[in-house]
């Protein structure tokens, strides 16, 4: 069975470049200041184009698109519970594993967090420490992109 060949498109954003990533006719990837030079627009692309776009206009709070992710089954019980956590609102590191299902383990959980693979539609900028502080983010400028985020959302953090 052949692997379906995997596409990319870039869009401009407020955060700087956004390079989407697609398999089939699922969003495998999302990278946060980084541009792909071969670009391809299928379907799903253009989909999560459209839905990004909104997101920062500030028309949209909910993405449906569909997602395939790849990860240990810790990951991906963390990864689906990030899903679940809506727009303007957080979770603590804990909160999130004790959700998963995978117990208390924040270092574990910052772990899986910092490896999603689709940051922003898998909101993972939407997790903070219990105290509600920043401890980190991998995607982009880091910190800096998640205080963008955060503040798009209305999300205090401080």
């Amino acid at each position: 069975m052949l692997t379906p060949m995997t596409e990319h498109a870039t869009m401009e954003s407020p955060l700087g470049p956004l390079t989407i990533s697609a398999s089939g006719s699922a969003i495998v990837g999302l990278q946060i200041g980084h541009r792909y030079a071969d670009q391809h627009h299928s379907e799903v692309l253009a989909g999560a184009i459209a839905q990004l776009k909104e997101y920062f206009a500030g028309t949209r709070q909910v993405f449906e698109l569909p997602v395939d992710l790849s990860g240990t089954p810790f990951q991906e019980a963390i990864w689906d519970t990030l899903s679940t956590i809506s727009f303007g609102h957080t979770m603590s590191y804990q909160a999130l594993g004790i959700a998963a299902g995978r117990g208390i383990a924040p270092r574990a959980v910052g772990g899986a967090v910092g490896r999603n693979p689709i940051p922003i539609i898998i909101p993972c900028h939407r997790v903070l420490a219990a105290n509600n502080r920043i401890t980190g983010y991998s995607g982009g400028d880091g910190i800096k992109t998640k205080e963008k985020l955060l503040d798009h959302e209305g999300i205090s953090y401080r």
